[in-house]
């Protein structure tokens, strides 16, 4: 009687599975951005977004939560019910770093989501405003270093890949540079096409259209290889510096969520990633398009963890909160 009811509880949990794989989706899905509007997550989810409804059959409404290095949107996405009906995209700063540098934090990039899949991996670009007189990685160097007191360094999110990549910048170079923290990429552009500060580093996604329009000045990208869409923006290595970060994107969903809907999410993100003109998009903003199994995901998520805490240890970086 026992083997009975045990047969009986595993045939019910299997005709549940499957009922859930059928009807899953069957209503709006939230896609979380950790970030305000006009920055490059925020690129990257409203790329996605068309696709990936298309292929869940259901909205997927975007819902920016940008402040404290992206931490109140992870932190929130991480206490929506884990029933595939929440998203978040997270970068290297929120996944990767943030537990290396922040004394504190509200939630675990390992135990409180389940990987869906990467989606982007990008360069950093150091761009500059447009009335600081230098047009190149030498110039501007020479430039801040007779010039101290007198510049700031922009960038979205205390703790974020791009943060890095500034601190790895300014020693190289040696230079003494006040960082600003903003809430994300957006705010920093507006203020740096105001020439409220003088150089940012971020994505190339973030400043590149207001580069091509000549508003800005692209002074050096960071990786071994220059950008398709800014051929003639030397990488730093070849200005003589060596500045190794870069960063990635990727999904994510609460704990707990079922495999049947982190299958289906996987499959209609990769779907959307395999579009050529949507892969064309991102390279033109300077990010590649990168696609994986959750499985995948959940391996290079935990390789980042261990790297970027090794940078944060030997660079002595910690975020007073």
């Amino acid at each position: 009687m026992h083997r009975l009811r045990s047969a009986v509880f595993l045939l019910a949990v299997s005709l549940m599975g499957g009922a859930l794989a059928q009807t899953y989706p069957n209503k709006p899905i939230k896609f979380v951005v950790p970030f305000p509007p006009g920055g490059n997550l925020d690129f990257v989810a409203r790329n996605l977004q068309p696709k990936m409804q298309e292929v869940l059959g259901q909205p997927v409404l975007i819902d920016n939560k940008g402040g404290n290095a992206g931490m109140i949107g992870l932190e929130f996405a991480s206490k929506q019910p884990g029933d595939g009906y929440t998203i978040v995209l997270g970068n290297t700063g929120t996944i990767a770093i943030n537990q290396s540098v922040y004394p504190k934090m509200n939630y675990d990039a390992v135990k409180d989501f389940v990987p869906i899949g990467i989606t982007t991996t990008n360069a950093l670009l150091a761009t500059i405003a447009g009335n600081v007189p230098a047009n190149n990685l030498k110039e501007f160097v020479a430039y801040a270093k007779a010039n101290p007191g007198k510049l700031n360094f922009a960038i979205s999110g205390a703790g974020s890949g791009p943060h890095f990549g500034a601190e790895m910048f300014k020693r190289a170079a040696g230079l003494d540079i006040p960082v600003v923290f903003y809430k994300g990429s957006g705010p920093v552009l507006t203020d740096l096409l105001g020439g409220q500060v003088q150089i940012t580093m971020d994505a190339a996604s973030v400043t590149i259209t207001q580069i091509k329009a000549g508003k800005l000045k692209a002074i050096a990208v960071t990786g071994k290889t220059r950008l398709p869409s800014l051929p003639d923006v030397p990488t730093f290595e070849q200005g003589g510096l060596s500045v190794d970060a870069s960063g990635f994107q990727g999904v994510l969903a609460p704990a707990g969520t079922p495999p049947e809907a982190v299958a289906k999410l996987s499959q209609a993100l990769n779907a959307a990633l395999a579009q050529p003109e949507l892969k064309e998009k991102f390279a033109n903003a300077g990010l590649e398009t990168v696609s994986s199994t959750p499985a995948e995901f959940g391996v290079f998520i935990r390789n980042e963890i261990a790297k970027w805490g090794r940078v944060a240890k030997e660079a002595n970086i910690k975020i007073d909160q």
